[in-house]
């Protein structure tokens, strides 16, 4: 479903009455299409910290032209506008040096393109040496969020905590933050952990020769994350129930792909799966699992069948697969685990006890799988949609769906799209320290967080 309002206020005559009565004012997203430069223009890279030397790497990697601040090249009315303003903050100890960041971003506050970035990497507070440092690198949450939600037209803040170590495992995460496959994410702090992996060959297809199971692709979200992971270079199986059947051959055939009809919470469907995919293809690399449903009413009406469905194909079914591919051993070292959650796992919302749950469990499980999951070289994170454009949110009543349209830094709904491409960079080989987070792809939602 369009966003009328959106349309009407990117139109000549709307831009005008927006402006005069002051309304929400959605900024056109730029999101990456093939071909695309990871990030659009000149760099601004401040701070001093460990992680210095390895951002200058990855931008000099993607091309970008990098700008030092304090260098004289790098003022404002030298540069113009900049794409991304990027800040190691790693070397901030206390709280006194927390000046640094308004020292850097003052006067580069106003210098950012439309749907420029900003990003900031830290120390995860739990590995910080002294109480004062810790202390200092829990601040920047509050920082980053804050840009977030103050920089407007479409310019996103990322945290990224980057633990000591894990210096040279940040491109894939830098690649995706920069580049417009980020467009609905912002606000988010994301932890990157040492581990052993080796970049993709190639940026452009960083999944080639992999093998990839998406739940749920049909259509909608599913759909959109099959086709981004065939376009990285996966073979995908795409799975959904025997009613989707047409729809779901259309989407495997489309992407050189293959079908799998099934029931996930049927008995023997952990077993019937694995099956195929062992005298199919060997071994599955990727698994994310999408599939979801919702069965909407308040706890008092709500039948028992209704709470029952929903926690079984959202949570449940997920713990029997991964129990049944990990003991067969068909999820190999390097492995990713990918769940959809939802920021209603996060804030809760008013009728949907039973899907709120659900999804608060797909965050459990990604947190308690991670740390044994790491000592076999296999990722667990989750995506938490918000507001998305999809045949389910369009039969939302309008002023429910008016409000969660609006209700974000970007005032507006996000696209399947913008959930593909975060779970495309959870997939991705470069994303080896990339574990155990829970990423909001919501616009930086008001509600939750």
């Amino acid at each position: 479903m369009s966003d009328r309002y959106t349309s009407f206020a990117h139109s000549g005559p709307g831009r005008a009455i927006v402006k005069r009565l002051g309304l929400p004012n959605p900024p056109r997203l730029r999101r990456w299409r093939e071909g695309d430069p990871v990030v659009s223009g000149p760099v601004l890279l401040g701070g001093a910290g460990r992680v210095s030397d390895a951002l200058r790497k990855v931008l000099d990697a993607v091309g970008a032209q990098t700008h030092t601040a304090g260098q004289s090249d790098a003022r404002p009315e030298e540069t113009g506008r900049f794409a991304a303003l990027v800040y190691d903050a790693t070397g901030i100890t206390d709280s006194g040096r927390l000046r640094g960041l308004y020292d850097f971003f003052h006067p580069y506050a106003r210098s950012l393109h439309a749907c420029g970035r900003v990003i900031v990497v830290g120390t995860p507070p739990e590995m910080c040496e002294t109480p004062a440092e810790t202390i200092a690198q829990r601040a920047l949450e509050g920082f980053v969020r804050s840009v977030g939600k103050e920089f407007g037209r479409g310019i996103t803040a990322q945290l990224c905590y980057v633990a000591p170590g894990a210096e040279t495992g940040i491109e894939s995460t830098l690649r995706f933050l920069l580049s417009a496959k980020s467009a609905y994410v912002s606000g988010q702090v994301v932890r990157i952990t040492a581990a052993d992996g080796a970049a993709p060959a190639d940026w452009n297809r960083p999944l080639d020769g992999k093998v990839a199971l998406v739940t749920g692709a049909a259509r909608g979200i599913g759909e959109a994350i099959a086709r981004v992971l065939a376009r990285d270079g996966a073979h995908v199986v795409c799975l959904d129930v025997p009613a989707a059947g047409e729809a779901l051959a259309a989407v495997a055939n489309d992407i050189g792909g293959t079908a799998v009809q099934l029931d996930l919470t049927a008995a023997d469907a952990p077993e019937r799966l694995a099956t195929h995919i062992e005298q199919r293809h060997g071994r599955v690399d990727v698994v994310v699992h999408n599939a979801g449903i919702t069965r909407d009413k308040t706890l008092a009406r709500m039948k028992p069948e209704a709470w029952d469905a929903v926690l079984d194909v959202n949570l449940s079914s997920q713990e029997r697969i991964n129990a049944v591919l990990l003991d067969r051993g068909l999820v190999p070292d390097g492995g990713r685990l990918i769940c959809v959650s939802s920021v209603s796992g996060i804030a809760g919302n008013r009728g949907q006890t039973n899907y709120a749950t659900s999804k608060a469990g797909v965050i459990g499980l990604v947190q308690s799988m991670a740390p044994a999951l790491r000592e076999r070289g296999i990722t667990v994170n989750a995506v938490a949609p918000g507001f998305i454009e999809t045949a389910m949110t369009a039969r939302m009543p309008m002023f429910v769906r008016e409000a969660g349209r609006r209700l974000n830094s970007m005032l507006q709904g996000g696209l399947p799209v913008d959930v593909a491409e975060t779970i495309a960079w959870f997939a991705s080989p470069g994303s080896a320290g990339v574990t155990g987070n829970v990423v909001r792809v919501c616009g930086q939602s008001l509600l939750g967080a």
